[in-house]
C-alpha cells in the first residue's frame, strides 16, 4: 500500500472515531441532569396584636434572625415583607395576599419564614401555599429550623404543622366563648363599660362595671329629663354640650346618635342581652342607674 493510501487511510479512521466521539458527547449531555432552578427569596415576618400571640419574637426579630440564616446558607433574600395580621381568618391579610400573588406572577419563588405558623394558621392560605407547592412555583420554604419543598413527606409535615396551628385556634377560640358564657351567666357585661359606667380593672373584680361618679349622675338626670319634664333629643344635646360642656372618656362631645343609644340601652335598666340580637338576656351584677 502507498504513503498516500496509507494516509487517507489513516484520516478516515480518525474522521470517524471524532464523529462517534462527538455522537458520544452529544448523547452525555442530553442526558445530564438540568441545573436546579436557583432560588430566590421573600422574607415574611408576621406577629398578630392578638394576647394569645405576646410570646412570638416580634416582626423586628423575626426579619433578623431570618436574614442571619440567609447570610449563613447563602440565600438570595430578593424582598422582605412584613405583616401585623392575625392569621385565624381565610384571605384576611393584604400582604400574605401579595405574597401569594408575587409567587404566582414568578417574582420569587422561595419563602423565608421564622415558622409554618406564620404563613398560615387557617386551611384556606394553607391550601393555598401548598397548591403552588404542587404547581412548581413555590420550590422551597425555608424556617429557621426546617425547610419544605415539592416532596411528598415535607409537604405532608407542613400541612401537619398547619393543621396544628389551626386546631389550637379553634381550642383558644372554644375557650374564649365558654369563658365569656361563665361571665355573662355570672351577670358582668364582657364588654366595654357604657356611658355612666366604668370598668373595674382589679384582679378580683375585673369586668365588673361600676357607676362612674362623674358620669353616672348626669346620665341618671337624662332619664328624669325624658321621663317627667318631656324634654326631647335635641334638648338633651343642647343641654349637655353648652351647659355642662359633658364629655365622654374619650374626652369627646357626646353626639345625638349617642344620645339615643343610651336610651336604648337596657344595660341602664340592669339587663343586657349578649350575644346581641338573640334573644338571651341575662340579670346583671351592675347597679341601674
Amino acid at each position: 500500500m502507498g504513503v498516500a493510501a496509507l494516509m487517507c487511510c489513516m484520516n478516515n479512521t480518525q474522521g470517524g472515531e471524532a464523529t462517534k466521539t462527538g455522537l458520544t458527547r452529544t448523547k452525555h449531555e442530553q442526558n445530564k441532569p438540568a441545573v436546579p432552578e436557583a432560588v430566590k427569596y421573600c422574607l415574611y415576618a408576621r406577629k398578630s396584636s392578638e394576647s394569645a400571640e405576646r410570646q412570638v419574637l416580634s416582626i423586628d426579630s423575626q426579619t433578623k434572625e431570618m436574614l442571619q440564616i440567609a447570610e449563613r446558607d447563602g440565600l438570595n433574600v430578593v424582598e422582605i415583607k412584613r405583616e401585623s395580621h392575625s392569621a385565624k381568618a381565610t384571605g384576611e391579610r393584604p400582604v400574605f395576599n401579595e405574597l401569594l400573588r408575587d409567587v404566582r406572577e414568578k417574582k420569587f419563588n422561595g419563602i423565608l419564614t421564622w415558622a409554618p405558623d406564620r404563613l398560615s394558621r387557617n386551611a384556606g392560605d394553607l391550601g393555598a401555599v401548598v397548591d403552588l407547592i404542587d404547581q412548581g412555583l413555590l420550590v422551597e420554604i425555608r424556617t429557621h429550623g426546617q425547610s419544605f419543598s415539592n416532596n411528598p413527606n415535607e409537604k405532608y409535615l407542613l400541612m401537619i404543622l398547619g393543621s396544628t396551628a389551626k386546631l389550637e385556634n379553634d381550642h383558644r377560640g372554644e375557650n374564649v366563648k365558654r369563658g365569656l358564657r361563665t361571665r355573662v351567666e355570672m351577670g358582668f357585661w364582657p364588654g366595654m363599660a357604657p356611658i355612666g359606667y366604668s370598668d373595674q380593672n382589679l384582679m378580683d373584680k375585673k369586668g365588673q362595671k361600676l357607676l362612674d361618679p362623674v358620669r353616672a349622675p348626669i346620665v341618671k338626670q337624662m332619664f328624669e329629663k325624658v321621663a317627667y319634664e318631656k324634654w326631647s333629643g335635641r334638648k338633651l344635646y343642647n343641654w349637655l354640650k353648652h351647659d355642662l360642656n359633658f364629655k365622654t372618656r374619650g374626652n369627646k362631645t357626646l353626639t345625638l346618635s349617642g344620645i339615643y343609644r343610651i336610651f336604648e340601652n337596657p344595660f341602664y335598666h340592669g339587663r343586657f342581652e349578649f350575644p346581641r340580637n338573640t334573644g338571651n338576656w341575662y340579670e346583671g351584677k351592675h347597679k341601674p342607674i
